[in-house]
């Protein structure tokens, strides 16, 4: 373990700020309020906190619009707060990784209010800019939040490119200045005791909109290069590229163990296999569980020594994986608890997405009025004027809308779920009642404790981090199952993904050994139980509805 970094060995937990605690009554979540919840996250066994965006913004797309990369929202607090989480965390041995949005910035940016006042302003040349007339889109690119990737300022008689919001122009790369600004701005950060960053969309950084490129543009790589050599190389610091668009070759090149470009790489390919091929993220269709398996296997076989992986099911725009992939009804425990032990078992780094340890669900709000995100709404409205039927927009929304995740935390029983004593920002989930972490904190069975004793495992393992990585049973439609092998230890990770119990012979070909009624037992020859998110031990041969466990064994002649 010598020469691993420290990120190798830990487990990252994302706050969405405004969602997480509220420590002044205003209904929205604030730094303040993370700095009182520390030592929940001390408990739970986390080694880094990533923040959602919490610059100076004008949240029209809840911070992913930066307006001031230097400074805090007042929503959230000041920079002095800033400083304290920093140093508060520091003591509990936590870092913190920011979230930084580098492909555009707010339209409301110094940067980009200069550059509208002339072609020959020094700031023009900071965003992406096309000479035409009104009415006629340099090209027909659109924007990912709907309608033209352009924008028209009369005065200036030119198109902006945006490729999210029309509030969110893109950065022009090309300009050595804007990667200047980029970097002592980072460096700022750094010099500030930040542990490191999560860099938004940042495989679309190297557009070439003339050409109908928006992510992997040819000087990509090159320019993420010469943003870790000015800037990240001079800290120990864990960065994370986010890039939806990345295959094998270049995320082994984002996570090149030199440390060139990134500490890792997010992916996306495993979470967008129920979305209907060719068709958007809210047609989505049944996971085919199959194909699930294979591409975790590829990405845990190909990178392994050669580049590093985020492990995650939940983030900030996706739905909770409990409601997605699990069961969050009858078997919501055991099905939260057995997603996590599939993940925390691979090779990466684990990412636990506020309210997943406590296996929060997704929510279904009765009306189109009671949801927030821009792009559910530019959805909604898009989709009626097509035709669709609103019972069928809304029940994408409640599949796979971004609210799903940013629903206020829920700490307990009380009145909003105990994350505001105001009006929240975005209502509470009603079944706070039953799901919350004051109640999980007091049984040692629950799905937070469970989450605790996995990163507890992961921790004391290397095996976790250094083993290779074999796919069992890849052709079953049921059993998830694979084994971790390192230095002589055999790990078995196996997984029932449905409800209803299935036949697993592969326990006893693995070697468990059962007692004389077929219950598998805890040890014996060498194999001894692990984890299991039931609180008896199964048949031999069957799996119940969601069950999970690992099971380790020594090679022939080696102690455990």
């Amino acid at each position: 373990m010598n020469n691993k970094k420290w990120w190798q060995n830990s487990v990252v937990y994302q706050i969405y700020p405004r969602s997480f605690q509220d420590s002044n009554g205003d209904g929205i979540g604030d730094i303040q309020g993370i700095i009182k919840r520390l030592d929940y996250l001390q408990e739970l066994g986390i080694d880094a906190i990533w923040l959602s965006p919490v610059c100076k913004s004008p949240q029209d797309d809840n911070g992913y619009d930066i307006s001031d990369y230097q400074d805090i929202d007042p929503m959230f607090g000041n920079l002095d707060d800033m400083e304290q989480l920093i140093s508060e965390a520091k003591k509990r041995n936590i870092r913190i990784i920011m979230d930084l949005v580098l492909n555009h910035s707010s339209d409301e940016h110094r940067w980009f209010t200069e550059a509208k006042k002339s072609k020959d302003n020094p700031y023009h040349d900071y965003y992406v800019w096309r000479d035409g007339e009104e009415g006629v889109y340099p090209n027909d690119m659109g924007s990912v939040f709907g309608g033209p990737a352009w924008e028209w300022v009369p005065e200036l008689k030119q198109y902006y490119f945006h490729q999210f919001s029309v509030k969110q122009p893109d950065l022009n790369w090309e300009n050595p200045k804007v990667r200047r600004e980029i970097y002592d701005m980072i460096l700022w950060w750094m010099d500030k005791g930040v542990g490191g960053f999560r860099l938004d969309v940042i495989d679309q950084i190297a557009k070439e909109p003339d050409l109908k490129i928006t992510n992997n543009g040819p000087r990509l790589h090159e320019f993420i290069q010469e943003l870790s050599r000015e800037t990240f190389q001079k800290g120990d610091l864990i960065t994370v590229g986010e890039a939806w668009g990345a295959d094998i070759d270049r995320a082994k090149l984002y996570s090149k163990p030199d440390g060139s470009e990134f500490s890792m790489v997010f992916q996306f390919e495993h979470m967008m296999l129920d979305q209907e091929p060719g068709k958007e993220k809210w047609d989505f269709c049944p996971l085919p569980f199959v194909k699930l398996k294979k591409c975790l296997e590829k990405w845990q076989k190909e990178l392994h020594g050669c580049g590093w992986n985020s492990l995650f099911w939940d983030n900030h725009d996706l739905p909770r994986i409990v409601s997605r992939w699990g069961n969050d009804r009858e078997y919501r425990v055991e099905s939260a608890k057995m997603l996590a032990t599939v993940l925390h078992g691979m090779e990466g780094t684990p990412y636990v997405y506020q309210g997943e340890e406590l296996g929060m669900t997704n929510v279904r709000f009765d009306s189109i009025e009671q949801y927030q995100d821009i792009e559910i709404r530019n959805m909604y409205r898009e989709r009626l004027e097509k035709g669709y039927a609103e019972k069928d927009i809304m029940e994408s929304i409640y599949a796979k809308g971004r609210d799903n995740a940013r629903t206020p935390m829920q700490w307990d029983d009380t009145e909003n779920a105990g994350f505001t004593t105001g009006a929240p920002w975005l209502g509470v989930n009603p079944n706070y009642t039953e799901i919350n972490a004051r109640s999980q904190l007091q049984d040692e069975n629950s799905v937070f404790h469970y989450y605790k004793k996995l990163i507890h495992l992961r921790k004391e393992n290397s095996i976790f981090v250094d083993g290779d990585f074999t796919l069992l049973l890849p052709e079953d439609e049921n059993i998830f199952a694979y084994v971790r092998e390192y230095e002589g230890r055999k790990l078995l990770v196996a997984a029932n993904f449905t409800d209803k119990e299935v036949e697993c012979p592969l326990l006893k070909e693995w070697g468990v050994p059962a007692d004389e009624d077929g219950a598998a037992k805890s040890r014996d020859n060498g194999v001894k139980l692990l984890i299991h998110n039931y609180n008896n031990l199964p048949s031999q041969q069957k799996l119940r509805p969601y069950e999970a466990m690992i099971w380790e064994k020594a090679e022939t002649g080696t102690e455990i």
